[in-house]
């Protein structure tokens, strides 16, 4: 287990072996997003060692492995599948097992009208089958709408509407065309340099009362594509009116509203789905991530007005697998029955209070904001400004490593923090004393 109480240890990363290793995949894999030379061995709960026995604890994997690593209820359900069958076509055939997880999505997901469920292996492909589904469902309508900041995929179409970084979007044109984006709801930083609430929402209000007017004929579009909760674009949270108001001109206009749950779903914001927090619902929502616990899992679940109705018209190979469907089964019964949901609000609060310590005591922390285990922390050049500070965020993200905490960068110059519901307190101290550390060391 890992010690809880100092002296914070400090590791050589990678070690010899990691070295080795590092060399290999450098030499063999395409280049990613990699962040840190750590090479794991094995890992369990929110605990992960390398293959030189240095141990971290894990406050990035809570977004996909929500139940944390390898928990023995996931773990045995994938075995005991395994020993049934891999693989049948899911999308051809039928099973108990496929048509269960369908139902208990259906019943995840809150909405007025019946639903439906596309079963898929990533969020970037459940974002894919919305926007066929509303485009399918509506011909004349082709435009989409989507937002600065953020991230749904970086296939073609996904990586048309992704808007976090430009790294993502740079030499990939043309991208599909006819897709618009608008500035999120950032009021740390906004855009129009207004001050909420004197700014009335005008981050809503400006799709009908300008774009709808002057550039983007709403009978023209067929879906508008939002996160509850900016993710890659730096774990921003609007406020309490932005997402109602949208979703009533989306309503008006005849627009599909897709809910894109793929990073702040599945409980980590203290709610199943982040959309509870703002009392509305979408006509279709993507799920993915933390849906299988680390098993490659995702789905679109819409209205049943949305589906293809035709066969051939959408599909694909590997949704509803036998390891998937099982590890997705169990992801929920694990939920259920330790109350992770619950256990994310509730922890959220403490953990988000003692981010909130540290930034009266550091000025270089700007912003700190989230809802339950989803958080960050914003650095800064100075509060005045809020000018975002990417080179000192990185040095505090080393130190961090070297500490024996994983973290991820998202945004400009945040880190966020997003440990398995499983975490506990002892487990939040010791990562806020790593990273107190880290900012005096940075």
């Amino acid at each position: 287990m890992l010690e809880t109480s100092p002296p914070i240890p400090t590791y050589d990363i990678p070690g010899p072996e990691g070295r080795r290793v590092v060399a290999a995949e450098s030499a063999t894999v395409t280049t990613g997003t990699k962040t840190a030379p750590i090479v794991v061995k094995r890992a369990s709960g929110l605990l992960v060692e390398d293959v030189d026995g240095n141990v971290f604890l894990d406050f990035t994997s809570g977004m996909v492995a929500a139940t944390g690593h390898s928990h023995p209820k996931v773990a045995e359900a994938i075995a005991e599948q395994a020993e049934r069958w891999l693989f049948i076509n899911s999308p051809d055939f039928y099973s108990p097992l496929q048509a269960e997880v369908a139902e208990r999505l259906v019943r995840l997901v809150p909405g007025l009208h019946s639903k439906k469920v596309f079963l898929c292996n990533s969020g970037t492909e459940a974002n894919e089958a919305a926007i066929k589904a509303t485009r399918w469902n509506k011909p004349t309508r082709k435009r989409l709408i989507a937002f600065i900041g953020a991230f749904h995929g970086r296939t073609m179409g996904a990586n048309s509407m992704t808007a976090s970084k430009i790294a993502q979007r740079a030499r990939f044109t043309p991208n599909m065309p006819d897709v618009h984006h608008l500035p999120y709801a950032t009021c740390y930083r906004c855009p129009y340099k207004m001050t909420y609430p004197n700014c009335d929402i005008w981050c809503a209000r400006i799709l009908e009362e300008l774009y709808f007017k002057q550039l983007i004929p709403p009978d023209e579009v067929s879906a508008i594509f939002v996160e509850p909760i900016q993710g890659e674009g730096g774990y921003i949270v609007p406020p309490p009116e932005w997402v109602p108001i949208i979703r009533d001109i989306a309503s008006r206009y005849g627009i599909a509203y897709v809910d894109d749950e793929v990073q702040a779903g599945m409980g980590k914001t203290g709610k199943m789905l982040a959309i509870e927090h703002f009392g509305v619902t979408a006509n279709c929502t993507s799920l993915g991530k933390a849906l299988g616990s680390g098993v490659a899992v995702a789905a679109t679940v819409l209205d049943a007005d949305l589906d293809f109705g035709e066969q051939g018209a959408h599909s694909n190979t590997f949704g509803g697998n036998g390891i998937a469907l099982a590890a997705a089964k169990a992801t929920l019964d694990v939920m259920e029955e330790e109350r992770l949901v619950e256990r994310a609000a509730e922890l959220g609060g403490y953990f988000i209070a003692k981010l909130r310590e540290l930034q009266e005591r550091f000025v270089a922390i700007g912003d700190v904001r989230g809802k339950g285990l989803m958080l960050a922390v914003d650095f800064v050049t100075d509060r005045a400004s809020r000018t975002p500070d990417p080179a000192f965020r990185d040095r505090v993200l080393k130190r961090c490593f070297l500490h024996g905490l994983m973290l991820l960068p998202c945004g400009f110059s945040a880190l966020r923090f997003t440990p398995a519901l499983v975490v506990d307190r002892t487990q939040i101290d010791r990562a806020v004393d790593i990273l107190e550390r880290a900012i005096r060391e940075a």
